[in-house]
Parts: C-alpha cells; structure tokens; sequence
C-alpha cells in the first residue's frame, strides 16, 4: 500500500472529525444563548418575521438555534461513530446532517441580512459554514458514495418495504 493510498484512506476520517470538531465548537454558543447567537437567530427571526413566518428562528420556532444544535450533534456523533468500518453507512448519514444545515446556514448568510459576517470578525462563522458544506460534499459525492447509497436503501426500506413473496402451495 503506497502512502498516498494510505492517506486516501484516512482523509474521510479526518474530515469528520475535523466536521465534528466544528458542529461541537458551535455547541457552546448555541446550547448557553450566547448574546452572538442571540444577535445572530434575532436577525434571521425578524427577516422571517417580514416575508410572514414570526417566530420560525425564535428559541422554540422549527429552526431554532436548539434545533440547529441538536441536528449538529447529532451529525457529529454520526460522523465519528461512522468511522467504525461496518458503520461507514452512519458516517454518511451525519455527512448529509452536516451538508443540509452547513447548505441553510450558508444560504442565509448570503440570502438574508444577516450576511457573511454578522459577528464583525471577518466572516469566520461563514467561513466555517464553507469549508463544513464542502467537506459534506466530498464525504457524500467522494468518499462515502457508496455508504450513501447503502443509507439511503435502508431508511427507504422503513417507508416502504419489501413485499412478502407469495407462497404456492
């Protein structure tokens, strides 16, 4: 095994931790209603407000920054726990988390007043958000292609599954 296959091998792993690392360093801002977040779900609450959905950013609307957190929990203990080979299908399923909520955080940095540096620290929340989208498109479309495939037949196998063969006699 050539050393740049053994570093293929490990890049997903790193991604999600790195990916991990990121949604859990989030945690302490979003989980203790920091005053950065407070400013942060506050701006995109009243931007709801305005185009007719109050409360859908509030502390208990549908997306919350509990509800936001909790998704990204969720998706880092996914991501660390797919490291696991015969679990590499849970590792992609936290690497889809990630990909929804780091595809709406930056869709409302850029669509909303809210904007890339609602933190004035030079865009570093945005940044993140970036470079965690493009890691969930590598894990999903890149490394983990197959595990994806192999998630998404199982949750389709929930909602409707297979058919009992009819047996003759």
């Amino acid at each position: 095994m050539t050393l740049a296959s053994r570093a293929r091998g490990l890049l997903p792993h790193g991604l999600a931790l790195f990916m991990s690392a990121v949604f859990i360093d989030s945690l302490r801002y979003k989980f203790t209603d920091h005053p950065k977040t407070q400013v942060i779900f506050g701006l995109l609450n009243g931007w709801a407000t305005d185009i007719g959905l109050p409360g859908l950013f509030a502390h208990t609307g549908l997306f919350s920054q509990y509800v936001i957190g909790s998704i990204e929990l969720l998706a880092s203990g996914l991501l660390v726990v797919g490291i696991a080979p015969r679990l590499r299908h849970l590792q992609a399923a936290g690497a889809l988390a990630g990909f929804l909520v780091m595809a709406g955080a930056v869709s409302f940095h850029i669509f909303t007043p809210l904007g890339t540096d609602p933190n004035h620290d030079g865009g570093g929340l945005f940044v993140a958000a970036c470079i965690n989208l493009g890691a969930s498109v590598l894990m999903l479309g890149v490394f983990r292609r197959r595990e994806f495939g192999e998630f998404l037949a199982r949750v389709a196998a929930i909602f409707a599954p297979a058919k009992p063969a009819l047996v003759r006699s």
